[in-house]
């Protein structure tokens, strides 16, 4: 347990404590705080994004494309309904696992774990990248797809699947190359001896490892969202 602080009496004291975030913040580092801050003003522009998907497919009078057909992948001649999509969502959920492994060998300041989960979450992450870009490949070049039209039914359906997934997955991009650097640093050491440059933090602490954690988890969220809304509706 830390020690109590000793706090100022009176209408003072209640000033003193709450301007310096003596409860809320406690020994929390500034990029942790500043992540979660950045997470929440996320969460309201992926929330205005799927609140216009609905409102935008529930007004429509074009009848809306099927998900199961627009996005079914050809296994063995047969057409499979969102193959595709189940596999992307197992790699991104998967990258989840390893990054809170990373996470928590961060904090035993074990550096060969920890680079080495940092790489293979890096890996996966840039993996569903990869997926998606066959993903928008084939929608306009074998479908016709455009963000102004669609030969499959609603025009707007390519406006609003263009803009959610590739906002999203300009997230996970951003996140990768943050990963990659970061495990740079664990690998050199940089976080044992804080070598002065970017996303170094305190001496012998790997807190940059549980921010990244905090973003990529988020990352792997809102894309669980996505998929409800968007894939399964």
């Amino acid at each position: 347990m830390a020690e109590s602080v000793a706090l100022t009496p009176g209408v003072k004291g209640v000033v003193d404590d709450w301007s310096s975030d003596q409860r809320a913040f406690k020994n929390v580092p500034w990029g942790k705080a500043m992540m979660w801050i950045f997470l929440l003003s996320d969460t309201f522009i992926f929330g205005c994004f799927l609140v216009g998907y609905m409102t935008v497919r529930m007004s429509t009078t074009t009848p809306w494309p099927n998900p199961s057909e627009v996005f079914a992948l050809e296994f063995l001649g047969t057409p499979v309904p969102l193959l595709l999509i189940a596999i992307m969502t197992f790699v991104l959920i998967t990258s989840s696992g390893t990054m809170a492994m990373a996470v928590k060998f961060g904090y035993e300041k074990r550096k060969v774990p920890t680079f080495w989960l940092l790489v293979v979450t890096a890996f996966l992450g840039a993996t569903f990248v990869g997926m998606q870009v066959f993903e928008w490949t084939k929608l306009i070049v074998d479908e016709g797809v455009r963000p102004w039209s669609n030969p499959m039914g609603a025009p707007q359906f390519g406006a609003v699947f263009f803009m959610v997934t590739g906002f999203h997955g300009t997230h996970v991009s951003i996140g990768v190359i943050f990963l990659v650097i970061t495990a740079i640093k664990v690998r050199r050491g940089d976080l044992d001896k804080e070598t002065p440059g970017f996303m170094t933090g305190r001496s012998n602490r790997y807190e940059i490892v549980e921010t990244m954690g905090l973003y990529w988890h988020f990352v792997d969220l809102v894309w669980v969202f996505i998929f409800a809304f968007f894939y399964l509706w």
